[in-house]
């Protein structure tokens, strides 16, 4: 590439103004709206409690990026769209990053790619390799972050899970074909509680969607009765998680469920008056039917028990549509036409919030170590709980106040700003025609008071 010291740029005229361009604003930034998420991390002191979860076994003579300024870096930069470590190499002397890293040498840069990478292969030993973490810690961080953003007891708690695929491009470990996906993947376990992240879990394709989820919900669910007592906690998930190891631990547990039940012959031919009554509803109004039905069932062989289903029998343009749900709610708390409608499609929400991770990259899964992509994991799950409580904290009672993180980063986050460091104060000049700044305003005065 052919080297150019040009500083000013003449183009053509707009009629009799000339039009110059010329690298000469100084430091520059497009994440002016950034310190929102600082103010946010202020708050809930994110990255100080995470550093906690970490073993720095480096000599403090010889660290020139301390542990909590790197952590700072790497979930900020996923927040503000920097996928990739290589990013990191123009953005260690970006001043703001400087500022949210907390970065006290404003004229020292900010870690470059090589030692963030060391940050994150935890699975070696060596000497370039002496950090490593606590998966349980930051679980348990996860977990108290959601039980701290409740001023008080709530009644009910619903735990949405699922699982999802993360398409793998190279031989990463533990790497196989899922049928399903028709690829080669990995499908890690996501639990959420409306909008809050409490457990993202890497696993390998190679198994069913709910292994492991009974180990999951035990921990979250010991945490949160620790500190809510009196607490109702109801699961909620699709067919793929309708076990009976999973169900029976419930029933022994207190804790309520509604699954998704996969059809099968036996559950059709049950509601076969009600799938007729539907067909009949349909030809009459050709609109789509529904017919909602409950009754008790048990499988032949894996269920230990009969348990309550509710079928909903449908039948659109093109065809039948029967779908199934079991639950261990009672009639008397959800009728049936109201348990599937609203309780239970509600767990749609959940597809959104998942989407959202693969927003903060959470599918960028290229170390050589499972350990290590769990990591990557987490980090993408942490900067996720940054921008919800950017929304939950900040934006409620505003148009963003349910946007998705990618509407945010581009509305908010992406503000170009004129950075101006001095001994006495760090300015930025934000653009005038900013179309947002009412929103802005909001969310800066809901997070100072």
């Amino acid at each position: 590439m052919t080297e150019c010291s040009q500083e000013t740029f003449s183009f053509a005229l707009h009629f009799s103004r000339r039009v110059e361009a010329a690298f000469s604003a100084g430091q520059v930034s497009s994440d002016g709206g950034a310190l929102l998420l600082r103010e946010v991390e202020r708050k809930i002191n994110l990255v100080g409690r995470l550093t906690g979860c970490f073993r720095d076994g480096r000599s403090p003579l010889f660290v020139r990026h301390q542990l909590p300024e790197m952590l700072s870096q790497r979930i900020y930069g996923l927040a503000l769209g920097y996928e990739d470590l290589c990013d990191h190499e123009q953005l260690r002397r970006d001043p703001l990053l400087a500022v949210l890293s907390g970065k006290r040498e404003m004229d020292q840069p900010l870690a470059g790619k090589s030692t963030l990478n060391r940050l994150e292969l935890v699975g070696r030993t060596g000497r370039y390799h002496k950090i490593s973490y606590s998966g349980e810690a930051i679980d348990r961080l996860l977990e108290d972050l959601f039980i701290e953003s409740h001023a008080v007891e709530p009644a009910q708690v619903v735990l949405d899970l699922d699982a999802t695929d993360i398409p793998l491009y190279g031989h990463q470990p533990e790497r196989f074909f899922h049928g399903y996906y028709d690829s080669y993947c990995y499908l890690p376990l996501y639990i959420f509680a409306g909008d809050q992240l409490l457990c993202a879990r890497l696993r390998p394709a190679n198994r069913d969607a709910s292994a492991g989820s009974v180990e999951e919900i035990r921990r979250i669910v010991t945490q949160l009765r620790a500190r809510w007592p009196a607490v109702k906690i109801v699961l909620r998930a699709d067919s793929g998680f309708c076990r009976e190891a999973l169900m029976g631990w419930c029933e022994h547990n207190r804790v309520d469920y509604l699954f998704g039940l996969a059809r099968n012959q036996r559950l059709r031919k049950i509601i076969g008056k009600q799938m007729h009554e539907a067909h009949t509803l349909h030809n009459a109004t050709a609109k789509a039917a529904r017919v909602f039905t409950e009754f008790e069932y048990r499988t032949r062989h894996s269920w230990s028990r009969s348990r309550r289903v509710v079928a909903k029998a449908e039948v659109l343009d093109k065809g039948e549509n029967p779908r199934f749900v079991v639950t261990s709610l009672t009639a008397d708390e959800w009728a049936a036409q109201d348990l599937y409608e609203k309780f239970y499609c509600a767990r749609g929400e959940m597809e959104n919030r998942i989407k959202e991770q693969m927003c903060l990259f959470a599918d960028r899964l290229s170390t050589d170590e499972m350990k290590g992509n769990q990591l990557r994991l987490y980090f993408s799950a942490l900067a996720y709980t940054l921008v919800e409580a950017l929304r939950r904290l900040a934006l409620k009672g505003t148009e963003w106040a349910e946007a998705q993180v990618d509407t945010i980063r581009l509305k908010l986050f992406k503000i170009g700003a004129i950075v101006r460091v001095s001994v006495r104060r760090i300015l930025l000049q934000m653009s005038s025609a900013y179309p947002w700044k009412e929103i802005y305003a909001h969310a800066f005065h809901a997070l100072r008071c």
